[in-house]
């Protein structure tokens, strides 16, 4: 009867394993980028106030920063039974690489979220619905190098979301010549990911071809110190520093308002 237990218990744990295994821990990227980049653990360093995050990855950190206030207006109607709510956030750091050059990032982001709600009209009993109308976010970064100032780049990111689920999204990084699209990425893509928090990121496309990735949330509960960035590793040194600094915008825009927690 022992040796029974102990074979069950012996096959639980492999079972538990090979399941265990088999989830996919960060972002779903090509294949290609899986097999030909730099993959970067990111350091997160400490929060200090009116700061962002101390991201370094690499050959990458940020070496100063500045942040605003994140504002938030609110109004109703005189009933209650609809509301809106605004929010800003402004920040602004340089990023260097070990070559010592230098990314300047300015970034804004604006969101609104619409919602109406229901009524108490006797205990316990409500009329109307508790639903969000409309969200709307829009951020939107200047990337200027410091040793070519005549190449402005803009990372734009925009979505739209309504009660009809209409979904809308346009994410990119551009300059007057090189267009990369931005496309969101989970582990559910290519696994069979079951986790109620999976990780979350975006992935670089530039003529049908990833280019860099970015993690900035990992699975599970407590997800919000694994972040990873992936760099290509044939481009030239000045593409890797837009995309590290592009990253870090989005991570940090992430990071100010997702909270992320783990239950692997």
């Amino acid at each position: 009867m022992h040796r029974i237990k102990l074979y069950l218990c012996l096959v639980y744990f492999l079972l538990f394993t090979a399941h265990s295994y088999g989830q996919q821990k960060n972002i779903c990227i090509s294949e290609e980028l899986s097999n030909n980049s730099d993959k970067l653990k990111v350091k997160l360093g400490t929060k200090w106030p009116n700061r962002i995050w101390n991201f370094e990855f690499g050959n990458y950190k940020v070496v100063e920063s500045k942040t605003g206030w994140v504002t938030e207006t609110a109004g109703s109607n005189l009933l209650g039974t609809k509301s809106e709510t605004e929010t800003k956030y402004k920040f602004a750091f340089r990023l260097i690489n070990k070559e010592a050059d230098t990314a300047i990032v300015k970034a804004n982001n604006n969101s609104s979220i619409q919602e109406v709600h229901s009524i108490e009209l006797f205990k316990d009993f409500y009329i109307g619905d508790d639903q969000i109308v409309n969200q709307t976010e829009f951020f939107i970064s200047s990337i200027n190098l410091s040793n070519d100032k005549e190449d402005p780049w803009a990372l734009l990111m925009s979505q739209f979301y309504n009660k009809n689920q209409h979904y809308e999204k346009i994410a990119f990084l551009q300059n007057n010549e090189r267009n990369i699209a931005i496309a969101e990425v989970s582990s559910r893509e290519c696994s069979d990911d079951k986790q109620r928090f999976p990780a979350l990121g975006f992935e670089f496309i530039e003529n049908e071809q990833a280019i860099g990735a970015v993690q900035y949330v990992g699975r599970g509960t407590f997800g919000t110190n694994k972040n990873i960035v992936w760099l290509k590793s044939d481009l030239d040194q000045k593409s890797k520093l837009i995309l590290a600094a592009a990253m870090a915008a989005l991570m940090e825009i992430k990071l100010a308002y997702f909270g992320g927690n783990d239950e692997d």
